[in-house]
Order: C-alpha cells, then sequence, then structure tokens
C-alpha cells in the first residue's frame, strides 16, 4: 500500500510540473542523514508528505521543522493522531494544498542544548537499536553554540512528542537533578524521564501515568517513569519555562532519546536542557481537528462499562441551535455550533 501510494504522489507531482523526492529512506545497512542533512538532500521542501503512522510523521516532521515546511500525514498506520487521510484521498489532498483549499495547524516542539555534544558510545547503539534498523546519528551542534559561555552546545533537535532520559542498565536506575526555571524541583531516581509536548502528552507520557493535553495548549509536560519516591506525579510547565536535566554523580549512564529515536548517552555530570522552541510544526489539515473524538476511539472510551449500564451519551452537547451568544463567541466549539437550521 505504501508503495503505490507513494507512486500516486509521484505521479501526481509530474503531472503538476512540481519537484518530488524520495526523503528518509534507506536501506537495511545503510546510514542514515541528520534532520538538516536530509533536508538539503531533499532541496529544501515546501511540502513533507509521509506515508505510514505516527512514527512515519515523526520522521517527516523532524525533515521539516528544519525551514518551516508543512507536513501531510498519509495514515497506513493503527493508532494515528498525527496522520491526516487515508490513501485513498491522497491525490484530493495534495489538490487541496496546491490550490489554498487546506488549513494549516501549528504544534509546540521542543528544542535542546547540552554540556557537551551528544556522542553515542560504541556497541551501545548496536544494543538499543537491535531489529530496529540503522540509527540516527547525534544531533548536530548549531552554528549558533559558543562553547563556554555557561549556557551550554545549542543542538539541531526538534522534537515534537517528547525528549527522554532513560537508564541503560536494568539494576541501574538514573539519578537525576530536575530543574524548572532554573530552580531544582527534585531529585529523582528512576526508569526514565520524559519531557513531552501537548503533542506527545498521549504517547510515551501518558503510557507512564501523565496527563492528556489538548493539541491547542502550550506547554510543557514533565513526567518521571517508575521513580523511587513519593512525589511521582507530572508537573506542567509554561512553554517559556525551561527544564534542565544534571545527571547526578552517583548515577549510571543515561540514553537520551528525541522523539523515541537514541540520539546520545549521558555520563554522570552532564546535563540537558529541554525548551519550547520559537518554531513550530506546520501541519495540513483538510477539515477541523477532532482530537477528543481521535482520543474518544484510540482508545475505545465508548466501551467503558459504565456506557452499557447507563446507555449511550449524545456525540455532542449542543445546549441550543440558536446563536452564540456573545460572551462565549471566543470559544473553540465544534464547526455548525450556533448556526440556525
Amino acid at each position: 500500500m505504501a508503495v503505490r501510494t507513494a507512486g500516486t504522489v509521484r505521479e501526481w507531482a509530474d503531472r503538476h510540473g512540481i519537484g518530488c523526492t524520495d526523503i528518509d529512506v534507506w536501506q537495511d545497512h545503510g546510514h542514515r542523514r541528520g534532520g538538516m542533512a536530509e533536508l538539503h538532500h531533499a532541496g529544501d521542501p515546501d511540502l513533507v508528505v509521509t506515508l505510514g503512522g505516527d512514527g512515519t510523521f515523526l520522521r517527516g516532521a523532524r525533515i521539516a521543522a528544519k525551514n518551516d515546511a508543512a507536513v501531510l500525514g498519509v495514515d497506513l498506520g493503527k493508532v494515528g493522531f498525527l496522520t491526516e487521510v487515508a490513501c485513498k484521498d491522497v491525490e484530493a489532498a495534495l489538490e487541496a494544498v496546491h490550490h489554498g483549499g487546506a488549513t494549516i495547524e501549528e504544534r509546540m516542539t521542543l528544542t535542546m542544548r547540552a554540556s557537551r555534544a551528544l556522542e553515542i558510545p560504541e556497541g551501545i547503539e548496536s544494543l538499543l537499536r537491535y531489529g530496529h534498523g540503522p540509527a540516527l546519528p547525534p544531533p548536530a551542534v548549531r552554528p549558533e553554540s559558543t562553547e563556554g559561555n555557561g549556557w551550554g552546545l545549542a543542538l539541531d533537535v526538534t522534537a515534537l512528542n517528547d525528549v527522554v532520559l532513560e537508564k541503560l542498565a536494568r539494576d541501574h536506575q538514573v539519578a537525576l537533578g530536575v530543574y524548572l526555571s532554573g530552580r531544582l524541583l527534585a531529585s529523582y531516581s528512576a526508569d526514565a524521564v520524559i519531557v513531552a509536548t501537548p503533542t506527545g502528552s498521549t504517547a510515551y507520557s501518558f503510557a507512564a501515568g501523565g496527563p492528556i493535553l489538548s493539541p491547542n495548549t502550550n506547554a510543557i509536560v514533565f513526567t518521571p517513569v517508575a521513580p523511587h519516591m513519593t512525589f511521582n506525579r507530572s508537573v506542567i510547565a509554561a512553554p517559556d519555562e525551561p527544564i534542565a536535566l544534571r545527571v547526578l554523580p552517583h548515577s549510571g549512564q543515561a540514553a537520551v532519546s528525541i522523539d523515541g529515536q537514541l540520539r546520545g548517552v549521558l555520563d554522570p555530570g552532564d546535563w540537558i536542557g529541554v525548551y519550547g522552541s520559537a518554531r513550530p510544526l506546520r501541519l495540513v489539515r483538510l477539515r477541523p481537528t477532532d482530537f477528543y473524538g481521535r482520543l474518544r476511539d484510540r482508545f475505545r472510551l465508548t466501551d467503558a462499562p459504565a456506557t452499557g449500564v447507563d446507555g449511550e451519551s449524545d456525540a455532542f452537547f449542543l445546549p441550543s441551535d440558536s446563536p452564540v451568544p456573545p460572551d462565549l463567541a471566543h470559544l473553540r466549539l465544534p464547526p455548525g455550533v450556533g448556526e440556525s437550521r
């Protein structure tokens, strides 16, 4: 299905005289490029079309965010929150984008600094990547970095979902000092800690017990995974509040993953800073996003036991068909609400 749909995209581009390049495609034993290198290989595209599930979408987002390209996700997965259209609708979607009939939805992203350039020690990559194909290279250091100025090295990182620090050894948890806005929140001994966007709140953070945030929210979610302490709750920070994670002296090594991809290993004494990025990701949408409907379907909330006992609820709560009152006109409401029938 993916190969057939890719052919449809190429044929559509040829008919319209638009350049089309395969990106982030590698052989079984090939090497993958970083986001900026992949972007230049593709010729700085205006639109990135991903064919797959959310994982494939995240790979496309990593590339598109480098030059504010838009991303159109074609859904071939099973639990997609990010992908937009079915394979059969891909030509209609491309036409809508080409003729200005699509809308652009912006999603918050994260970026990073670190006390040193990230590296993956020899031997660890093959162990952690077993069965997952070639790994991405460690993120490059951005040109604006000034080594030794105390703020660390600026890394070429754009995370749509999350940045995760996790233990490497099964018998040795990672020990971290966690700082919010420059102040120590707590020292954690845990399997991992997750710093997530609202988009990523339905991914690993959710699996670890974190809250679900609307993608229309700008916030950063910090969630510890299996911490050895009484305080095991998530903390929601403002988008302009930096989060720093310092590996404590008695800790084991910590793996750094960005949107589920291993990108480096930290030693005791190293630190990373995770920040809300000034550059959001631009998602192509053909219709208003029904995030809560998608949430209900993906997690089968309508199958809850109470549904069978008390009967099904209406799909929408619409108090009236009359126009929306002036004091409620600023609210984000489903299309058609308040329109006379």
